[in-house]
């Protein structure tokens, strides 16, 4: 299969999407990125207020040129928030090996920190910073690792070549490859019988528990079904204890890059067609089946993420603004409230720890936003040192600061091939219910 660039949809601030939505976004090749050299043990840091961070350089009205109709929801000041934040850059990581330089996905687990850098995978250890492990070294015909995450004690890759592998930790700390989606069972399962087959392009079929393209999103809650997007426009529904398809869904007219699933198993996709759509499963039903379509962003959706009661979704895309849904009382799905405003290129990834909203984009930055009481957002501070986009984020809560606030560890992953790790500190923060997810420091 074609090599296709770094990001379905873009490479810059904007998307020019065809008039044909059933067609595919024309991709750009992204420039070789500069190699930095290994670990810069540098400390960086910044303590923002309303008095020593100005407005000019925490908002930026660019996304009113493509959402004019979307209202701003970001605050100009702090004095409703009552909170003070700093910033310190603990360390700066680099791949061991310089050609393979961009850092397509982060995600942590058990002090562990994965790193998906070109096709294999880095893991470090939190504690002291220190490389622990790598595997997928072997296989550069996988591609480049697009998602990581972890259900039932095993990690889940996503992968350029239309497959998602599952690794099992081994004693000491190495990983071992025990499946590749879909399994060699599976496939045994269903290959005999036509209707099994779907057309793929003109000649060719392939079993419908196939993905087609690139896997570009994997998502799990609970321990619950892993649910798997790729740019061949379809949602898979995955066994996490047999590692069976359970479905697969045509869920868009174009690829789709970013997908979350809430405390109730809804499932949130979005597309480079500009839409969100909503899936669940009704009760007595075996399938999922569409909620609703939300569709007010002007360009392709690249990051999703949710709060951590699950009542509202930010969404951020190629016309640099980030959308916040909320629940509407009368319906089961998400109705936008509002636009947050900053960023000046695409937006990549969204996360969020303990009710703070960390946003990365091709500019090269992560902003860290925060909702006060009235519903309005601000943007607490700016976290610059990225040389090229900022494409991951994964963060969790280490510690509580004074006055009754928190500390949060907070990894970007750029296409630098840099790793910076960030603590953030927040006075009168809430504290997060989920204790076990506190990191415990040397």
């Amino acid at each position: 299969m074609t090599v296709r660039s770094w990001l379905k949809t873009c490479s810059s601030g904007t998307c020019t999407l065809t008039a044909n939505r059933d067609a595919a976004t024309p991709h750009q090749r992204p420039k070789p990125p500069s190699f930095p050299h290994l670990h810069s043990d540098t400390a960086s840091s910044t303590t923002s207020t309303s008095r020593e961070t100005s407005s000019s350089s925490i908002q930026s009205n660019l996304s009113l040129q493509t959402l004019p109709s979307v209202p701003s929801l970001n605050l100009d000041s702090l004095n409703h928030l009552s909170l003070s934040i700093s910033h310190l850059c603990l360390t700066s990581v680099s791949p061991p090996n310089p050609f393979h330089s961009h850092v397509t996905s982060l995600s942590i687990s058990n002090h562990l920190l994965f790193a998906a850098i070109g096709h294999q995978v880095n893991v470090y250890d939190l504690t002291d910073f220190s490389l622990i492990d790598t595997f997928n070294s072997e296989n550069p015909s996988s591609g480049s690792v697009k998602s990581i995450i972890f259900s039932k004690g095993r990690v889940f890759t996503a992968h350029q070549d239309c497959k998602t592998r599952v690794w099992q930790l081994t004693t000491p700390k190495r990983h071992r490859l025990v499946a590749t989606l879909p399994t060699v069972n599976d496939r045994f399962r269903r290959f005999i019988l036509p209707m099994n087959y779907v057309n793929v392009r003109r000649h060719k079929n392939r079993l419908w528990i196939q993905h087609n393209d690139a896997v570009s999103c994997l998502a799990a809650v609970n321990n619950g079904p892993i649910c798997s997007v790729s740019w061949d426009k379809h949602i898979k529904i995955w066994n996490s204890k047999n590692l069976r398809c359970l479905e697969s869904i045509k869920a868009h007219h174009d690829a789709v890059n970013a997908v979350v699933v809430s405390a109730d198993g809804t499932i949130y996709t979005g597309s480079a067609d500009r839409t969100i759509k909503v899936w669940t499963k009704p009760e007595g039903e075996s399938r999922h089946s569409l909620l609703a379509t939300l569709g007010r962003h002007k360009s392709a959706v690249n990051a999703l993420t949710l709060s951590s009661d699950g009542s509202v979704l930010f969404s951020g895309a190629c016309d640099r603004s980030i959308l916040v849904w909320e629940r509407e009382d009368s319906a089961n799905y998400m109705v936008v409230t509002g636009a947050l405003r900053g960023h000046n290129k695409a937006i990549l990834s969204l996360i969020n720890v303990c009710d703070l909203l960390f946003s990365g984009s091709a500019d090269g930055t992560v902003r860290i936003w925060r909702c006060s009481v009235d519903g309005k957002y601000r943007c607490l501070s700016v976290l610059d040192g990225h040389q090229r986009p900022v494409k991951s984020l994964a963060g969790v809560m280490h510690g509580k600061s004074g006055s009754g606030g928190c500390e949060i560890l907070v990894c970007s992953g750029s296409f630098d091939g840099e790793i910076k790790v960030w603590k953030v500190s927040v006075s009168d923060l809430k504290n997060s219910p989920d204790q076990d997810n506190i990191l415990k420091w040397k």
